[in-house]
C-alpha cells in the first residue's frame, strides 16, 4: 500500500540537517539530511549511514552532501555502546565487537527507516545501507540477513562479520547489489580481508563491485563520489 506522508512546514523541507528521535525508543536519535530543492512528489532513494567505532550519527552524516546534495534523503543512527569523548571532544559510540545485530538494533534501524518514510517521499525499493569501518560490518549483517528489504549495501573501509556471518539466504542474496570501497593502506581492516569478502560474495552470485583508493582507514573523497555514481548506475539499470 502507498505510504502517507506528514505535511511538514516549509522550513522542514529546506536542504539541511535535522535531528529527531525514533518513536517508542527513548532517546535514540535519527539524524536526517534533506537534499536541496526537495520535491515532495519525487520518490527519493534513502541512504542509511552507520558510523565507525568512536564516531557518532552527526559526524558521519556530514559526509552526505559530499555524496550528493540533490539525489538522496539520508539518515544516520547511533551505536548503542558509549565510548566517551574522542580527540575532537565529541561523544563517541560503537556498534560492538564484530557489530552483532541484536533485536534492539534491528528494531532501531527498521523503525528509523519507517519513520523517515512517513515524513518524506522514499522509494520503497531504493533503500541503501552505507557503513563506514565498524559500521560496515553492521550494514553487512543487516543486508545479508534481510536482503529483500534493501536495494543495496555500501561498505567503505569495512569488512564482513567474522563470526556467524549470515550467508544462508543465497537465493535472495543474488538480488542484492554491493559496493566495496577500500583504502589500500588500511591497517585496521587490511585490503586482503576486503578482497576475500569480495571473492566470497562474488562466488555466491552477488552483484558486487570492488574499488580501491589511495588512503588508510579514512574515507577518501573519491569514495563518496563513487557511491553516488554507483547508485545512479543501479537505478538506470533497474529502469532499463
Amino acid at each position: 500500500m502507498p505510504r502517507t506522508h506528514l505535511t511538514l512546514p516549509p522550513e522542514c523541507l529546506a536542504e539541511g540537517f535535522y535531528t529527531s528521535e525514533v518513536e517508542t525508543f527513548d532517546g535514540l536519535p535519527v539524524r536526517t539530511f534533506l537534499p536541496a530543492a526537495y520535491e515532495v512528489n519525487y520518490p527519493y532513494p534513502l541512504l542509511v549511514f552507520f558510523h565507525g567505532q568512536g564516531g557518532n550519527e552527526e559526524q558521519i552524516l556530514r559526509m552526505a552532501p559530499d555524496v550528493s546534495r540533490r539525489n538522496y534523503v539520508c539518515i544516520s543512527l547511533r551505536g548503542p555502546q558509549p565510548l566517551g569523548p574522542g580527540l575532537d571532544g565529541e561523544p563517541g559510540f560503537s556498534w560492538g565487537p564484530d557489530a552483532p545485530c541484536s533485536t534492539n538494533i534491528e528494531d532501531y534501524v527498521v523503525r528509523a527507516i519507517e519513520q523517515t518514510r512517513r515524513r518524506y517521499h522514499i522509494h520503497s525499493e531504493r533503500i541503501y545501507l552505507a557503513g563506514i569501518c565498524e559500521g560496515a560490518t553492521l550494514a553487512y549483517r543487516l543486508a545479508l540477513t534481510f536482503p529483500e528489504r534493501f536495494g543495496g549495501l555500501i561498505s567503505l573501509n569495512g569488512i564482513m562479520p567474522r563470526r556467524a556471518c549470515p550467508l544462508f539466504r543465497l537465493p535472495a542474496l543474488r538480488q542484492l547489489r554491493v559496493l566495496i570501497g577500500h583504502g589500500i593502506a588500511n591497517a585496521f581492516a587490511p585490503l586482503t580481508m576486503a578482497r576475500k569478502d569480495f571473492m566470497l560474495l562474488y562466488s555466491a552470485g552477488v552483484d558486487i563491485r570492488f574499488r580501491t583508493y589511495p588512503t588508510t582507514h579514512r574515507v577518501h573523497s573519491d569514495m563518496l563520489r563513487d557511491v553516488d555514481r554507483w547508485i545512479q548506475q543501479v537505478i538506470e539499470t533497474e529502469s532499463e
